[in-house]
C-alpha cells in the first residue's frame, strides 16, 4: 500500500475518534439513522439516487431515495425528545464526481437544543481547530457576516446593489473564502432554516464555514414551523419542475413532526473536506478510500 493511502486512512481514524470523544464530553448522543428513505430531498440544487424496493407490497412505496443528509430522521428523534444528538455516517448525491466531489461522501450531522446558530458556529471552530491540531496545524479564524463580507470583500451591499453591479463585482475578483465563518444570510437562502428581520432586510439565520477556501459547513437556527415549511418543500417542487427534474416526494412525516422539534440549531460538515485541509491537498480523492473517479 502506498505510504499516502496508509496515511490517509489512518488519519481518517484518528478524527472519527476525535469526533466521538468531542461530543461524548458534550453529552451530544451518537445516533444511526436509514439510508434509504420513502421521501427525497426537494431542494432543486441537489439531486438524490433513486431505487426500487421488490419485496412485500404492505411495506409501502416501492421508490425508495438514497439520503442526501441524516438531517430528516435525526429531527424525528429530536422531536420524540431525544436532545442533543449528531450521526457520521454516509449520505448520496447524484451529480458531479472528481477532484472536487464524490457521489457518495462521509457527512457528519449534529444538533443542539436550546441555542441558536451562532453559538452553534463556535462550536463548530472548536471541532475544526481541535482537528486540525491532530496534524500540528493552527487555524486563523475570522467571523463576518454575510453583508459585512461583502462590502469588505466586494465594496458594495449585498441587499442593496443590483444584480448587475453584484454580477460585475463577481466578475472583477476571486473571492478568498479561506478561514471564513459568515452569517446572516438573505432570506432567498434560507432553506430549512428561520427567517428574522435585521435592520432593514430579512436574513435567514444561517452560516457556512468555509477552510482552505472550500466550503465545510452550513448551520442553521431550526424552523420548526409546519406551514412554513410545506410552503418551501412546495416552492422547491415547483422549481424542480421547471428544471425539467426528477419528481421528488415530500417527507410527510418531518411535517408531521417538525411542530414538536424543540428550538435548536443544527449544522452538517463535509468529512472528506475536513481531511483534505488536514491532508494538506486539493484533491477530494486523496481523502477517500475509493473514490467514484481516478484518473490518475
Amino acid at each position: 500500500m502506498p505510504p499516502e493511502r496508509l496515511k490517509a486512512l489512518r488519519l481518517r481514524a484518528e478524527l472519527y475518534a476525535l469526533i466521538r470523544t468531542f461530543f461524548s464530553q458534550r453529552g451530544v448522543l451518537e445516533v444511526e439513522t436509514p439510508m434509504l428513505s420513502a421521501a427525497g430531498n426537494t431542494d432543486p440544487n441537489i439531486d438524490s439516487f433513486t431505487t426500487a424496493f421488490n419485496g412485500h407490497v404492505d411495506a409501502g412505496a416501492r421508490q425508495r431515495w438514497l439520503r442526501t443528509s441524516p438531517e430528516f430522521p435525526l429531527k424525528r428523534l429530536l422531536a420524540e425528545g431525544l436532545g442533543d444528538c449528531y450521526e457520521l455516517g454516509r449520505v448520496f448525491r447524484n451529480g458531479e464526481a472528481g477532484r472536487t466531489h464524490n457521489p457518495e461522501f462521509t457527512m457528519l450531522e449534529w444538533y443542539r437544543v436550546g441555542i441558536d446558530q451562532r453559538k452553534l458556529a463556535g462550536e463548530v471552530l472548536e471541532l475544526v481547530v481541535a482537528a486540525m491540531h491532530l496534524v500540528g496545524r493552527e487555524v486563523r479564524t475570522r467571523t463576518t457576516t454575510y453583508r459585512d463580507w461583502f462590502r469588505d470583500s466586494l465594496a458594495l451591499d449585498p441587499f442593496l446593489a443590483s444584480d448587475a453591479e453584484l454580477q460585475q463585482a463577481l466578475a472583477n475578483v476571486r473571492i478568498d473564502g479561506a478561514g471564513l465563518l459568515r452569517d446572516d444570510c438573505p432570506a432567498s437562502q434560507c432553506a430549512l432554516a428561520r427567517v428574522v428581520r435585521c435592520d432593514d432586510v430579512v436574513v435567514a439565520e444561517r452560516f457556512e464555514c468555509y477552510l482552505g477556501g472550500r466550503e465545510l459547513a452550513n448551520g442553521y437556527h431550526e424552523l420548526n414551523d409546519t406551514v412554513e415549511q410545506r410552503s418551501r418543500f412546495e416552492a422547491d417542487l415547483v422549481k424542480r419542475s421547471a428544471r425539467g427534474q426528477n419528481e421528488v416526494t415530500i417527507d410527510q412525516r418531518l411535517l408531521a413532526a417538525l411542530s414538536m422539534v424543540p428550538d435548536c440549531a443544527g449544522v452538517a460538515l463535509g468529512i472528506e473536506r475536513l481531511l483534505q485541509s488536514m491532508l494538506a491537498t486539493d484533491d477530494l480523492r486523496d481523502a477517500l478510500t475509493f473514490a467514484l473517479m481516478r484518473l490518475d
